[in-house]
């Protein structure tokens, strides 16, 4: 089989890997890719959001499956695209990608469809997000408050708020951090308490099959402090849900949400991921994203055991219930390594050093996201986060140290990460 991957970073790179360990695949081609992509795959020269190009390469080089690692070309609709010209896709269809592409959209889908979530408040420009604001709507002046761009914003159109003054900052300063057409609409959500988990799952529009359950580090400093960012590390473990909480997780929000898709007319197939925060009133839905994350996949797909090119048949043949997908025990842990500035404007083209030794390590793997190569054949950096580091371990102590480890080996001018991965 012929494969291509759409995308450019970690994630991109996780799923290049495991479709190139895949029994039945004799070639990946991933667009555009990157530098430590192309370790693993043929890159191409085609933006991820230029759909026309890319199902032309696609229908061209007889490309047997597509699979779309972001949001952007899902919400352009590359899936329908695809499909209308018979070629195989993973991905959501545009308007169930509107699930992620807009907040407004889905805070409304899940009140419909009774989905435990926050409360909100939808706004329709600056001034109408600083006026309910101030109609004490969402509690008092110290009352913390989360202030969302209703649009993609690659993980960094959400401000959590400590007080309202901080909202109103947020409110007036959305369209800078965001992009205008992103902050159009402001959506205005209650602040929720308790542990945050990422839950991941393949969907094939009425089944679904569960990946490890995951946690994303979102902020750029330790102890979650400082902007967000889209991600700068990542664990799996089992013991972030009990049996109970997955029960009631299916039972309350991924049971309905799938059965919205389909009353609506969008049957839900490709991946499914849950924000969820575990509160004291159990578990609620912070958002979806209709992709893999990132960087979550890294962590997530380091574990799979089964093929890849398999799961993805089934799904796409509505049969996810007849295949066992099989995943290795323990824990594994992903330090993203980022650029200096990050996530203002990064800076580039500095030279990455100790990749052999870190990639030398056992149960260690690590993803390229923003790295290129220098005229002289160096890696070196080119894009805020820069490299997952990833490794396995029998618990999750033991992950992260095979993680840190990596790290360790690895130095350029200005390198930053968090020490606090896992903690």
């Amino acid at each position: 089989m012929k494969i291509l991957v759409v995308g450019s970073g970690g994630r991109e790179h996780a799923i290049c890997r495991a479709f190139s360990r895949s029994a039945h695949v004799a070639k990946v081609f991933c667009a555009p890719g990157n530098a430590g992509i192309a370790e693993v795959a043929d890159c191409i020269d085609i933006k991820h959001d230029d759909i026309p190009a890319l199902a032309g390469f696609a229908r061209d080089n007889a490309v047997d499956l597509t699979f779309v690692g972001g949001e952007t070309p899902l919400s352009l609709g590359i899936t329908d695209e695809f499909e209308s010209r018979e070629m195989r896709i993973v991905g959501a269809g545009q308007k169930a990608a509107e699930l992620e592409a807009s907040k407004a959209f889905a805070k409304d889908f899940m009140a419909r469809h009774g989905i435990p979530t926050a409360k909100h408040r939808t706004a329709s420009s600056p001034a109408e997000a600083l006026a309910i604001l101030e109609s004490g709507e969402f509690g008092g002046p110290e009352t913390p408050l989360v202030v969302k761009a209703d649009g993609l914003a690659a993980g960094k159109g959400v401000v959590v708020a400590a007080n309202r003054a901080e909202a109103a900052t947020a409110i007036n300063g959305m369209q800078n951090l965001a992009g205008s057409k992103a902050a159009e609409k402001i959506v205005l959500e209650q602040c929720l308490f308790g542990r945050e988990v990422s839950l991941i799952m393949f969907v094939d529009g009425s089944n679904f099959a569960l990946m490890p359950p995951a946690r994303d580090h979102k902020r750029i400093g330790e102890n979650d402090t400082g902007a967000n960012t889209g991600g700068m590390g990542t664990i799996t473990d089992s013991a972030l849900l009990t049996d109970d909480q997955n029960a009631g997780i299916v039972e309350n929000i991924i049971e309905p949400t799938l059965r919205g898709c389909r009353e609506e007319g969008f049957p839900f197939r490709g991946i499914l991921f849950l924000g969820l925060m575990m509160t004291g009133d159990g578990p609620k839905l912070l958002e979806y994203n209709v992709r893999f994350g990132d960087p979550e996949t890294q962590a997530i797909l380091i574990r799979l055991e089964s093929d890849l090119v398999d799961i993805c048949e089934a799904l796409l043949a509505g049969k996810l219930s007849d295949v066992d997908i099989a995943w290795s025990e323990g824990n594994s842990a992903c330090v993203v390594l980022a650029a200096e500035n990050y996530p203002q404007k990064p800076r580039t083209g500095d030279v990455i050093k100790g990749l052999i030794a870190a990639q030398q390590r056992e149960n260690v793997v690590l993803f390229h996201a923003g790295t290129a190569k220098s005229a002289s054949g160096e890696y070196i950096t080119a894009g805020g986060r820069v490299l997952g580091v990833t490794a396995t371990g029998d618990n999750l102590d033991s992950a992260l140290v095979n993680a840190y480890g990596a790290v360790n080996d690895i130095t350029w001018e200005g390198m930053q990460y968090r020490r606090d991965i896992g903690k």
